[in-house]
């Protein structure tokens, strides 16, 4: 065991998974939780990885040895403020956001002296949301990346990170600035992109939905998963991690418009260089352990 007691501010898929995977192995004492919808706390309960719910976060948190808030990022200020005079000294509060630099900013400054604070990101996640689409294997292989505060408690960072790992996660630690810049790579704007470009094929009017539907290729598919993600927490993202998305989107519209006139001029030899060297990073990210080869890309129920 590594927490006596667990409180999960937020009960979708994120912190449905980690009570799951704390549960199937053995890591935590007693695991509680909130979240503002009703459904969502009895469904915690019938499900059965929360052994309590609370009606408010700030019920939830007393005597918890560890926090985690899994709200959207945009929430993340408020629901500090309601928990930070219920804290007990010398507990943990990490977090699930994507974005780092703004969820310090909310965050830090409502918690007293004695609280640690070691923010967090999983990188895993499926389309689905919701307290029933957690399941034990989702951090398995994957990464989580802890952003820990400078002078922060290294006791308490090693000790999330011990957690972290028994979930099956890999942990790495990095400055939120570059967290932040990197996920703005890898995440954040080919969300954009896919939410683009599902866009698109909904605005032509001589493509009806039955065709979109009917006649989706591979690619489109991709996007469309991509797209069916969680539309709070994206917009949340894309507020909160504004310079670094308008920066790499800069470096994308740069590119897509060599690209554009690679194909308005016949250049073949630019255009298959280019597919050539970027379909190694396809090939890294597998060889990495971080997706897989198969048609489906793992992602099937079956595949949990």
């Amino acid at each position: 065991m590594i927490y006596d007691r667990v409180a999960l501010i937020g009960l979708g898929l994120i912190a449905s998974s980690m009570a799951h995977a704390m549960r199937a192995g053995g890591l935590a004492g007693r695991i509680v939780g909130h979240a503002p919808s009703a459904e969502s706390r009895a469904a915690a309960l019938a499900i059965g990885f929360c052994d309590e719910v609370f009606a408010t976060a700030a019920e939830a948190v007393q005597g918890a040895d560890l926090v985690v808030l899994c709200v959207p990022v945009g929430a993340m200020g408020s629901v500090a403020a309601e928990i930070g005079p219920h804290l007990k000294p010398g507990a943990t509060v990490t977090d699930v956001g994507s974005v780092k630099q703004a969820v310090i900013a909310a965050v830090a400054p409502h918690l007293p002296d004695g609280v640690h604070f070691v923010p967090g990101h999983p990188i895993a996640g499926t389309e689905h949301s919701g307290p029933y689409s957690g399941f034990a294997g989702l951090f398995r292989n994957r990464w989580w990346l802890l952003t820990p505060l400078p002078g922060g408690d290294a006791a308490a960072t090693a000790r999330m990170r011990a957690l972290c790992e028994a979930m099956g996660a890999n942990v790495d630690e990095m400055e939120a600035e570059h967290h932040d810049l990197v996920l703005a790579v890898t995440s954040h704007t080919p969300h954009l992109i896919a939410y683009t470009m599902v866009g698109v094929a909904d605005d032509l009017a001589r493509v009806t939905d039955s065709e979109v539907v009917q006649y989706s290729a591979a690619g489109f598919r991709d996007f469309t998963r991509i797209a069916a993600s969680d539309p709070t927490m994206w917009r949340d993202v894309f507020l909160t991690n504004k310079d670094a998305t308008l920066e790499i989107l800069g470096r994308f519209t740069e590119e897509l418009f060599a690209l554009q006139r690679a194909i308005r001029t016949g250049d073949g030899e630019m255009l298959f260089d280019y597919f050539t060297r970027t379909r190694a990073i396809r090939r890294g990210i597998i060889e990495a352990g971080q997706d897989t080869a198969a048609p489906d890309f793992g992602r099937s129920k079956a595949g949990r």
